[in-house]
């Protein structure tokens, strides 16, 4: 095992290493080029004959439309990329990242929908708010609830921060489920309002097709890696890494650390209310259902998976952990594998539908097992992990 995770850590750092030794404007070319590969790839005129090469087996997901699936690989790459910047850098564990992406839908669901109560009932609104005016809205109060809940909160460490969290997203859901007064409870706020724009044939732009709101998550990714890039090399970023590293030297050395943990936390609020505010607009319904816990697990997980820390890692664990599970759907498409299988005269359910997540949670088990810094790791928090696991084995 150890020398398959040392070949392993060879290979991917000489493919790192040859990245970073070539030319600034063959990286940049390279880089412009996947990202109009990223444009181009809800078409089903160009994604169709993606395959694997040599077996022809297809990697867009045949069970499920491409562009529906790539909306929410997109979707939780912003949300792993908000908690990146809480769990990552700041080194916070927060479980209830979905309460603020709650805070966020349900905003421009009451401001936007002909069918709110804030309009219907209590005429507090004339009519329904633009999209675009309410975005922003979303984002400042998100924000706001992330100061709100980390003023008090954040004085606390590891487990019991990651409790308080929790039960945050909790109260979110399980009022939005029981509260009738404004956000109607479990019949949620249907005709949410879209973005503006329309075609060169008058036909709107965004409705209920996913490939134009891929489009628009895609700009939206690429505006917030540069903000956040931009952070993490700042005076803020490398406070967030002390904080990390040993919280109690940051603070004997001088980092106001509870002041930088709170903007953590209050960034990492400000992303997950925006992209509540921008599936709202797509899903055109908004209810408690979405605002499970297992969806802020399934967040974290995605940070962890591609690398805490790191923006790449980011980007990867929020894409696979959607992509895999949709993807192993369209295995049996492919290969004709049964749907049930009958023993001792009673049917089983073995299609690779049902169980998909079966193989992806055991396919998370062995990167946590082989690469428990994540598949794409920041080196900084790499170096962190491995000198711990020195500490660890020399007191044992």
């Amino acid at each position: 095992m150890t020398d398959f995770r040392t070949r392993w850590h060879e290979a991917t750092s000489r493919v790192g290493h040859v990245f970073d030794t070539l030319p600034k404007p063959v990286r940049i070319t390279g880089l412009l080029l996947f990202v109009a590969f990223l444009y181009v790839l809800p078409n089903k005129s160009f994604y169709e004959y993606l395959n694997i090469p040599g077996l022809w087996i297809p990697l867009y997901t045949t069970s499920n439309d491409m562009a529906a699936v790539l909306f929410y690989c997109a979707w939780i790459v912003l949300l792993s990329l908000g908690l990146n910047v809480v769990v990552g850098y700041a080194g916070l564990l927060d479980l209830g990242f979905f309460g603020f992406f709650a805070v966020g839908a349900y905003t421009v669901a009451l401001l936007t929908s002909p069918e709110s109560k804030l309009i219907t009932e209590y005429n507090w609104l004339e009519s329904p708010w633009p999209w675009l005016v309410t975005v922003p809205i979303a984002v400042a109060l998100a924000l706001l609830s992330g100061v709100l809940l980390g003023a008090p909160t954040l004085r606390l460490r590891g487990d019991y921060l990651a409790i308080v969290t929790l039960g945050f997203a909790e109260m979110i859901r399980i009022i939005a489920k029981n509260q009738d007064w404004i956000l109607n409870g479990d019949r949620g706020i249907p005709q949410v309002a879209h973005p503006p724009g329309k075609w060169s044939d008058g036909t709107p732009i965004f409705g209920l097709a996913f490939k134009p709101y891929y489009w628009l998550l895609l700009t939206v990714i690429i505006i917030a890696i540069f903000l956040i890039r931009n952070l993490s090399n700042s005076r803020v970023g490398r406070a967030w890494v002390a904080i990390r590293e040993d919280e109690d030297a940051a603070e004997i050395m001088g980092v106001p650390t509870f002041r930088f943990k709170l903007w953590a936390f209050a960034i990492g609020a400000a992303v997950g209310g925006l992209s509540g505010s921008l599936w709202a607009g797509q899903a055109n319904f908004v209810n408690s259902s979405t605002f499970s816990l297992e969806n802020s697990i399934l967040v974290l997980a995605a940070v962890l998976l591609g690398g805490a820390g790191s923006i790449p890692g980011a980007i990867l664990g929020g894409f696979l952990v959607i992509y895999i599970p949709e993807w192993l759907r369209s295995v049996g498409d492919v290969f004709g594998l049964p749907e049930t299988l009958t023993f001792a005269g009673r049917a089983y359910d073995v299609s690779p539908t049902s169980l998909r997540y079966v193989f992806f949670g055991a396919l998370l088990i062995i990167v946590m097992v082989f690469r428990p810094q994540g598949l794409w790791p920041n080196r900084r928090r790499a170096a962190e992990l491995k000198d711990r696991q020195k500490e660890v084995a020399v007191v044992e």
